[in-house]
């Protein structure tokens, strides 16, 4: 699965460790889902969307595997 995590956290100068925090996971949960080698779960997932008012449609793309 593709995703903008990595640019929307830069655009807001957050490092991988506060959007974590914000996110109650990880730094290395969030660099996981990142760098594709894993995929949030649904409730996860809707986490993101919400912290960045955004759809998740807008921040997770299939790759089609």
């Amino acid at each position: 699965m593709n995703n903008r995590l990595r640019v929307l956290r830069a655009e807001r100068g957050w490092s991988q460790a506060d959007l974590g925090h914000k996110l109650s996971v990880s730094r290395q949960a969030v660099n996981a889902i990142e760098t594709g080698k894993h995929d949030p779960s649904l409730p996860l997932a809707f986490r993101i969307g919400r912290l960045f008012e955004m759809r998740i449609e807008e921040i997770f793309e299939d790759d089609g595997n």
